[in-house]
Order: C-alpha cells, then sequence, then structure tokens
C-alpha cells in the first residue's frame, strides 16, 4: 500500500510539472509592441538617444540603451536602427572624427552584445537587412570640410555585416554621399544624399555582395520604398519618381512644385504621404500629377507609419536642439490621436 501511495504520488508530481512546462508563458519583454524612437540629439553635444512608445501609451521610456547598459553611453547622435534575427545595430554618428560605432544590442532587452567601430564604420547614414543574419550599412566615410565643399568623401561605401560573428565582413565602394538603400529581390538599389552632388544610383547584387551597375540620374536619387506593384519609388530633386527595377527605366515622374519633405509609403503600399508647403499630403502610386490630397493641416520633420495600426506618426522639433522634440500621432484619416513628448531632436522611427 505504501509503495503504491508513494507511485501515486511520483505520477502525479510528475504530471503537474508537464502541464506547468505547457502553461507557464514566456516572460515579456520590456519593448514587446510599439515604436522605437531614434533621437539624433543636439549634433555637438553627442546627446543622441533611443526612446520606446508603447501603442496603448502616452509616455515614452527614455534612453533605453543606457536604462540597459549603465556602464555604456552612445555618445552621438543617433541616425538609424533595424533587427537581425533577434538583434539590434544602432547607428551612432559622433561629431569628433573616429569617434563613429555600430552598436548590437539585444533586440528584446537593449543590452549590448558588440560594438561596430573605426575605421569599419565612418558616419553610418542607414541600416537595411538583407539575408537572415545580414546587414548592409551605408557609411559617408571621413568627412571633410562643409564650407569647402568636400565634406562628402568619393567615394562612400557600404559595410556588410555577419551578424553570426558580430563583424564587417566587407567594404563595397560605393558612391559619394551614400545614404538610402532599398532591397528589391536580390539586389539592392542604393542612392545618396541630396547635398552630396551625386547623380548615380548604384545597383548591388546581394548573392555577391558586390556592385551590379551604375545608372545615370540627372540628379541625386534617393530610394523611398517598394510599392504594391514591385515598382521602386525614389525621391530626384522636386520630384517622386517610379521606376521598373527590372529594366531600370522610369515610369513616372510626379514633379511639385518645391521638394516633398519626409516621405513614406502607407501601409498597403498603395499610396504615399509626404509633407510639403506646411501640410502632410496623401498621393496614390497610380498618380498622373502632382497633385496630393491633404490629410494633416501642418508639417512634419519626420514621418511614420505603424505597420499594425496605419496610424501616422511625425516629429516636431523646437528652434534650438537642447529642449526635448514631440512625437504626434494621427489616425489615417488624419484625426489627431495625441502628443507625446519624446527626447532632443525625435528623426525617425522603427516600428516592432
Amino acid at each position: 500500500m505504501k509503495k503504491q501511495w508513494i507511485k501515486s504520488m511520483v505520477v502525479g508530481l510528475v504530471a503537474l510539472s508537464v502541464w506547468n512546462c505547457k502553461t507557464s508563458d514566456p516572460e515579456p519583454t520590456p519593448y514587446e509592441s510599439g515604436v522605437f524612437i531614434l533621437n539624433a540629439g543636439n549634433f555637438s553635444s553627442n546627446n543622441g538617444s533611443v526612446s520606446f512608445l508603447s501603442r496603448t501609451s502616452q509616455t515614452v521610456a527614455t534612453n533605453i540603451f543606457q536604462t540597459a547598459n549603465p556602464s555604456l553611453v552612445l555618445s552621438g547622435g543617433v541616425q538609424g536602427y533595424t533587427e537581425v534575427n533577434g538583434k539590434g545595430l544602432i547607428l551612432v554618428d559622433n561629431n569628433t572624427a573616429g569617434q563613429d560605432k555600430v552598436e548590437i544590442v539585444d533586440y528584446a532587452t537593449f543590452k549590448s552584445l558588440a560594438t561596430l567601430k573605426t575605421p569599419d564604420i565612418e558616419n553610418p547614414r542607414q541600416v537595411i537587412q538583407v539575408g537572415p543574419n545580414k546587414a548592409y550599412i551605408s557609411c559617408w566615410d571621413v568627412s571633410g570640410d562643409f564650407s569647402a565643399g568636400t565634406f562628402y568623401k568619393d567615394p562612400g561605401y557600404i559595410a556588410v555585416v555577419d551578424l553570426n560573428t558580430r563583424t564587417v565582413t566587407k567594404k563595397i565602394a560605393a558612391i559619394k554621399g551614400v545614404e538610402n538603400m532599398v532591397v528589391v529581390g536580390t539586389e539592392v538599389f542604393v542612392g545618396s544624399n541630396a547635398y552630396s552632388g551625386n547623380k548615380t544610383l548604384m545597383v548591388i547584387d546581394l548573392t555577391t555582395d558586390s556592385v551590379k551597375e551604375r545608372i545615370d540620374f540627372g540628379s541625386a536619387p534617393e530610394p523611398i520604398a517598394v510599392d504594391a506593384n514591385n515598382k521602386l519609388w525614389l525621391r530626384a530633386g522636386n520630384a517622386l519618381v517610379r521606376v521598373n527595377p527590372s529594366t531600370r527605366g522610369t515610369e513616372q515622374r510626379l514633379t511639385f512644385s518645391e521638394a516633398p519633405g519626409s516621405v513614406v509609403i502607407s501601409t498597403d503600399k498603395q499610396a504615399f504621404y509626404y509633407t510639403l508647403g506646411g501640410k502632410t499630403y496623401q498621393i496614390s502610386i497610380n498618380a498622373t500629377s502632382a497633385t496630393g490630397t491633404v490629410v494633416i493641416p501642418r508639417s512634419f520633420s519626420t514621418l511614420g507609419v505603424d505597420p499594425q495600426t496605419k496610424r501616422i506618426y511625425g516629429t516636431q522639433n523646437p528652434l534650438l536642439y537642447t529642449q526635448a522634440g514631440y512625437v504626434i500621432r494621427y489616425e489615417s484619416s488624419g484625426a489627431l490621436v495625441d502628443s507625446v513628448k519624446a527626447e532632443i531632436a525625435p528623426s525617425g522611427f522603427y516600428f516592432r
């Protein structure tokens, strides 16, 4: 009888253990669902940061890198952020030569995993995922004298990052003022800063990490996004241009009275939101003229669109970059949701 009782107790404990294993939930991460706000900071102060805003909150979690890593500081302006296979890459641009870097963090906790430094990283501008464990980072390289017209080194480069080894495995010689990048299939279309003077659209083969083609575009091309029809859109001077990525031919050119400011594609990829003349507009990818519809009667430094809620996010900054800016949220209809205080110079978003 005693043996039977012990046997029953053991079976019960095992069953309870199995039940607990099956029903226990994973620990929630502090940044489960929301938007990372990329704050450039005051450039001369090197005080950029990353904030986090939940979709259901009006309170920003500030300087989350510092919170997760008390002994470390970003020490520079935050230029970009993306995630690749559980790892986040923060682009940091310091105004002192040789101090630029990329912080690789655990995406769930923001704890530092590795740091990519100069000379691998010089003036990082944008980061995109190009493979399961691979990222491209566009870099201006060492900058020169802006007043003398030699600020942008010719050429810049694309740093190829292996997230398994957390190293830069290659530098692809790019174009002067290299910046925006958009993936289309197995190719990456690469453009440059509008002030660089470069007029070349570059195409990189992802399978070989090498330059495949250079296309004379007539003005500085800034790739924006791929639309619902798998067509590439660029901003070039005062125009938004649709390009067939297969033939490289221009299919449509929407020319505005002046250069649009921030431009982002809608969640369904059927339209663009853009700022122009103090207002925010929407325009269809099928438009035949540069006539958009006013969505919000004000302009913003940066626009973003939440892929989950379809809400429009805009940033607003004071004249002097010594005070915190704001993130203002709107429904896709243009109805105001709220205004949230961020950190200094919010200038980008990453939605999760």
